[in-house]
């Protein structure tokens, strides 16, 4: 997306890092903020309604001739959000951007969602792990309960996901193309995952025990959260964009409305969770606030995250079409046949699976669940991009939108903005690996309680692969329309062709 960035720039940074007398001229950050109040309300049109995100940006970097600038970003300004200005610094390059991960520069205070934070009535009063920079005392200890949480059911995963997620979910689309002609990925996505995270993290399905309404009630929780950062959400109901805007973007939703369903989320969490509950305790945590990060962790970073991600791969693998898949499938049953367990997936089976996992990356790469970063200045630095060096004060908002700056041509070449199933195979792609940012931080690198790096990092990149893995053992290949759909993509299966060969195992085949 940067196209208009020479290409030896690459050559010149790495100069600039070796022989210091070749730094890069310090220059003053371009762009500014307008007029108060008018000019951030004029750049929330463009961003949301008259040029997209994508377009607001790249205009902004061919303006400026810098990938570094200063903006307004939406929401902005909120009268309900008045402490939370939304004049930013943004960061849209690969070099700029790994500042938003350095906690020694930069803090991560309560900038989790965007310029704005939903209130904490939406989490019981408290401030969840997200919000936490790690400099504040209880980020350590919530983050280390979810690393223990994670790690006491790692070997839960990958039978949890092929019971409670990839059988039924496969079942239920061969079903409803024989009844429709077409099956509703997003809707079968929505309550199977949710079903699988909580059998996956606890042991226990909600779809199971009486409680199949809470994907739901989830539902309704993350809108409140997120509906600042939404837009055309009430054209299908004929309303008008301006109308739209005031309703989502100028004041907070009451979040009363999540109450009733945020008791029963709880509830649920607090019995489900009871034994991770447990060890929330032995950190010195109190159980009601570890709760509340529990259910903050399944519903909004995991569940949210599955609503986003799977449907994105879905996407790719349905537009790459037949050569992709049955490559995928050859891998896929190969390994299999080779490291698996009776026809099932292992982890050793899917180390083997290069293919597999590039398409993973490069998913997570073009398509990130989490498209934006924040952070403010600790204190006054100096931040580099490709071609200038700039100075940063104190207390000034940092900003990065990934899926420009996960496009830069530098790094990626010319076919940065398509879709290369093979971009990180052998050790050449491998290199690549350390600019795939999504987890907020590189891909190389593993979150610790001393960063801000996802704590589920692994878990997602696991749960992608064992979807592309188990749709390949189950179909030789698959059709699919796609459209944009909130924060995502929306997905109808219109036709699957099962696998020739059957491996053996529980597959759908």
């Amino acid at each position: 997306m940067t196209s208009n960035l020479h290409p030896s720039a690459a050559a010149a940074e790495h100069q600039s890092e070796q022989h210091p007398l070749l730094a890069l001229p310090t220059k003053e950050i371009p762009g500014s903020y307008g007029t108060p109040f008018l000019s951030p309300i004029k750049d929330r049109l463009d961003y949301y309604y008259f040029k997209g995100k994508d377009d607001f940006f790249l205009s902004k970097i061919n303006l400026y001739s810098s990938t570094v600038f200063r903006t307004n970003v939406p929401p902005g300004p909120f009268m309900a959000f008045m402490a939370s200005a939304p004049r930013v610094i943004a960061v849209l390059d690969a070099k700029s951007f790994p500042i938003l991960f350095d906690t020694s520069k930069v803090e991560k205070k309560d900038v989790f969602t965007g310029t704005y934070m939903p209130s904490t009535n939406l989490t019981g009063g408290h401030r969840v792990c997200s919000y936490l920079d790690p400099s504040e005392p209880n980020h350590t200890k919530i983050k280390q309960f979810l690393f223990n949480l994670l790690a006491s059911r790692k070997d839960a995963i990958i039978p949890s996901f092929r019971s409670s997620y990839a059988a039924p979910i496969f079942s239920s689309i061969e079903s409803q193309i024989a009844s429709k002609g077409r099956a509703d990925f997003n809707a079968l996505n929505d309550n199977l995952a949710f079903d699988f995270i909580s059998d996956a993290y606890f042991g226990a399905r909600p779809s199971k025990t009486g409680d199949s309404s809470l994907p739901s009630k989830v539902t309704v929780w993350l809108l409140l959260q997120l509906a600042p950062l939404l837009s055309n959400v009430l054209t299908p109901f004929k309303v008008p964009k301006y109308v739209e805007d005031l309703l989502l973007h100028t004041f907070a939703l009451p979040s009363i409305i999540a109450k009733p369903g945020y008791k029963k989320m709880y509830a649920y969490f607090e019995s489900a969770g009871a034994a991770a509950l447990d060890m929330a305790e032995k950190l010195g945590l109190s159980r009601e606030e570890a709760c509340h990060n529990l259910v903050f962790a399944s519903c909004f970073n995991s569940y949210g995250g599955l609503k986003v991600l799977f449907p994105g791969v879905v996407k790719r693998l349905a537009e790459a079409g037949n050569d992709l898949h049955t490559k995928l499938a050859a891998e896929v049953r190969g390994a299999v046949a080779e490291l698996g367990e009776n026809g099932r997936l292992t982890v050793a089976a899917l180390e083997k699976m290069e293919l597999t996992n590039s398409v993973v990356y490069e998913v997570l790469r073009i398509d990130p669940p989490v498209e934006f970063q924040y952070a403010h200045a600790k204190k006054d630095f100096v931040l580099h991009s490709h071609d200038a060096a700039f100075q940063v004060r104190k207390g000034e908002m940092l900003f990065g939108y990934q899926p420009i700056a996960t496009r830069d041509t530098r790094v990626f070449g010319a076919d940065a903005d398509k879709f290369v199933p093979d971009r990180f195979v052998g050790a050449e792609g491998a290199k690549l690996l350390r600019y795939v940012w999504w987890s907020n931080g590189p891909e190389t690198e593993s979150p610790t309680v001393n960063n801000k790096q996802c704590a589920g990092k692994n878990f997602v990149v696991l749960v992608a692969r064992l979807l592309v893995a188990e749709l390949f053992l189950s179909y030789d290949s698959f059709t699919a329309d796609v459209s944009n759909f909130l924060l995502g993509s929306k997905i109808t299966i219109t036709s699957v062709t099962k696998a020739k060969n059957k491996l053996g195992g529980d597959h759908v085949v």
